[in-house]
């Protein structure tokens, strides 16, 4: 077996338990129950229009795509698991949007060089393992003069709090798999984007979630719904003291973060234009 062929089985691995991951749980009532402001957010900074075409990669139920369909967009909503996408088409037909729901992978996305006026993802391709193929192609796919929008959870946020409490209820990453919320640092981002995209703002904003009163509210809620979650209490499931230990950790990070029932959880808002070509 070669050395390519290799890399490409172990990829595809990767690839399956992240598939299976996201389809624990219910995502989608994280999405329609939590941050479900943030997709509309994006489009409007994206400036969306009737008419674009508009691609939200690692799109999940459609928090960003529907938005979009909404203005009249031509809007295709792509992600790894397809049991995401079957929620979004029952999402988008309730709400009436038209949306081209793919099964696709954000690290090698099938659509043309320069197909899209808009790409863009919310806090959807920072979960890929290698950020620096996904950026590529999030400039590929996107026309000389579009715009690429992104929102990506920061390390020092809520969120990136949450992945840095769980990681040791976690197996390690595989080797050059990176951290999502790195994706959260502005440094981090032009990196990967460099000289292809100019007019690049990116600021830090606050999602307000008023939905849980207390740590434990929080924590029952992302264990039966949230996949990375849901996929670390599996984790340590047969050592009852990790479990223990695990839920004192996020109610802990809950409780220092709860004030008066609400939490403020920051994220990255970034858009930039790709450069002509």
């Amino acid at each position: 077996m070669t050395e390519a062929s290799d890399a490409a089985q172990a990829d595809h691995a990767l690839k399956a338990k992240h598939r299976a991951m996201w389809a624990l749980g219910d995502y989608a009532s994280v999405a329609s129950h939590v941050i479900h402001d943030l997709g509309g957010e994006l489009v409007r900074e994206c400036g969306i229009r009737q008419g674009d075409s508009v691609l939200d990669v690692a799109a999940g139920s459609g928090n960003a795509a529907i938005p979009a369909a909404l203005l009249g967009a031509d809007v295709v909503a792509c992600d790894l698991t397809p049991e995401l996408l079957e929620v979004g088409r029952h999402l988008a037909s309730v709400r009436g949007a038209r949306v081209d729901w793919r099964e696709a992978d954000a690290e090698h996305l099938p659509f043309a060089d320069g197909e899209f006026d808009t790409v863009m993802s919310c806090v959807g391709v920072m979960f890929a393992p290698h950020h620096q193929q996904a950026a590529d192609e999030l400039v590929r796919v996107c026309r000389p003069g579009g715009t690429v929008g992104l929102i990506n959870w920061t390390p020092e946020g809520f969120i990136g709090q949450m992945f840095t409490a769980m990681r040791p209820y976690v197996p390690p990453p595989p080797p050059g798999a990176q951290p999502a919320p790195l994706w959260g640092d502005p440094e981090h981002v032009h990196t990967l984007f460099g000289d292809r995209v100019t007019d690049v703002d990116a600021r830090r904003q606050r999602l307000r979630v008023d939905r849980f009163v207390r740590p434990q509210d929080f924590r029952e809620f992302f264990k039966a719904c949230y996949g990375p979650t849901i996929a670390a209490y599996r984790f340590v499931s047969g050592d009852p003291e990790r479990v223990a230990a695990l839920d004192a950790a996020l109610d802990d990070l809950a409780a220092r973060h709860l004030t008066d029932g609400a939490m403020d959880w920051e994220y990255l808002m970034v858009t930039a234009h790709r450069t002509a070509a």
